[in-house]
């Protein structure tokens, strides 16, 4: 098939190249755009669901305030820098 394809493509060589990778980009392009949005909504890959769904157990078990609290400062230079050799020991 693909054989009879080239042999029927007009022009020279490099006119062959041009079509062929002018009629590949085309294809790649209408499936990203058109073929591929469609069937999106039919595909499993975003139903992410682990375990069953109970109604009212749709709650965090912890404390998201206390568990995560508000820096005191911010880590700068001074906090993460290495001691110089007259301050250890």
């Amino acid at each position: 098939m693909y054989a009879w394809i080239w042999r029927h493509l007009p022009g020279p060589l490099w006119v062959r190249l041009s079509t062929c990778v002018a009629a590949v980009a085309g294809l790649c392009a209408l499936m990203w755009f058109f073929a591929f949005p469609w069937a999106e909504p039919l595909l499993p890959f975003d139903d992410v669901q682990v375990g069953e769904i109970v109604p009212g157990q749709d709650v965090i078990p912890y404390d998201t305030e206390t568990n995560n609290p508000v820096p005191t400062h911010s880590a700068g230079p001074s906090a993460t820098a290495i001691p110089s050799p007259s301050t250890v020991g």
